[in-house]
């Protein structure tokens, strides 16, 4: 996937940071799960599940046992706030990826003609908005060296995820988005 080895600095956590850096599963399986919780809590998740099922394959999950699938979830500490919906998205994640790319999910940007076609793309995958999209988009132009022609088209101009290259720059990445939803908040938007 990557053309670098450096982790992602999402998690605290060197081997999920590590795992999401570089297998595109984790990472879309991460993204799945980043809402309602801590980001360090759903990055943290693609690791704990693979160590739970014995390793992330999007064929094997996509065909799992549902009520396996979902236990592995819940097991203490489960793995969201909303287990079993959680585990009903990875598993639809899982078998999309399975009818559209074979189980590979790095086929997704590797095969992206370019970054109009990338960003199709991810807004097709079960679960992902233009937010989502865009943010892994950053991800992968800036962090891990995958950049179609045009992808910065389809980077949001403000800071995301794809900027963040420490803990540093993690924290200040939260705290901005904390100030942006309190504003939010007080114009009376719902975020």
């Amino acid at each position: 996937m990557p053309t670098t080895t450096d982790p992602l600095p999402f998690t605290g956590d060197p081997a999920a940071d590590r795992l999401i850096a570089t297998d595109p599963l984790a990472l879309l399986i991460g993204f799945v799960l980043d809402q309602q919780v801590t980001l360090q809590k759903a990055f943290s998740g693609p690791l704990e599940l693979s160590r739970r099922i014995g390793g992330l394959d999007a064929r094997r999950i996509a065909t799992m046992e549902p009520d396996r699938l979902d236990a592995a979830f819940r097991e203490r500490p489960a793995l969201h706030r909303f287990p079993g919906n959680m585990a009903k998205r990875t598993r639809e994640l899982c078998a999309y990826l399975v009818d559209r790319y074979d189980g590979d999910a790095s086929r997704i940007w590797s095969e992206a003609r370019d970054g109009a076609d990338l960003h199709f793309r991810l807004l097709d995958l079960p679960g992902f908005g233009p937010m989502k999209a865009g943010t892994l988009i950053a991800i992968l132009g800036k962090r891990l060296g995958v950049a179609p022609a045009g992808w910065e088209a389809y980077s949001p101009d403000h800071m995301t995820l794809g900027d963040v290259d420490s803990p540093e720059m993690l924290r200040r990445y939260q705290d901005g988005k904390r100030a942006w939803k309190a504003e939010a908040r007080a114009r009376g938007e719902r975020v």
